[in-house]
């Protein structure tokens, strides 16, 4: 790989690492107040599925010779607080649907950053944010039916 390549694909394997990883602890987070099974079920297959994008993920960066990238202190320490603050005043599956709802367009729009910011990144590298962003926007789908 050309080095131009290289960076690219690895600030987008980083990145996708990151959004990730913070999918996973937000529905963690969230897990122990959903009331209803399908809710349950549609958060336990997009975890999942997020958690084979990131292990695909260190797979290829280990590959490369590189680190993952933990999500970012401060959007991760926002959201637990926003999380922490929501749940406490109505724990409802509605509240929770909301936040993961805005959770995965933060998570949309991050990973598009970094997909225009690194064009050059190699095909899996792109295959693989794109199937991160698919997971996103099928969950906020299926999210749809609880706000």
């Amino acid at each position: 790989m050309e080095t131009t390549v290289t960076k690219d694909t690895v600030e987008l394997l980083r990145a996708c690492s990151a959004g990730a990883k913070m999918g996973i602890e937000s529905i963690d987070d969230v897990m122990r107040y959903v009331r209803d099974q399908s809710l349950r079920d549609l958060l336990d297959g997009c975890r999942r599925t997020h958690a084979k994008l990131y292990a695909d993920n260190e797979k290829l960066l280990a590959e490369l010779g590189e680190n993952d990238k933990e999500p970012n202190p401060l959007a991760k320490g926002m959201s637990q607080i926003k999380v922490g603050v929501k749940l406490a005043i109505d724990s409802s599956d509605a509240t929770i649907a909301d936040l993961l709802t805005d959770g995965c367009n933060m998570g949309i729009k991050s990973i598009w950053r970094y997909r225009n910011q690194y064009p050059n990144a190699a095909p899996l590298a792109l295959r693989l944010s794109g199937d991160l962003v698919d997971s996103e926007e099928q969950l906020v789908a299926g999210l749809r039916k609880y706000l």
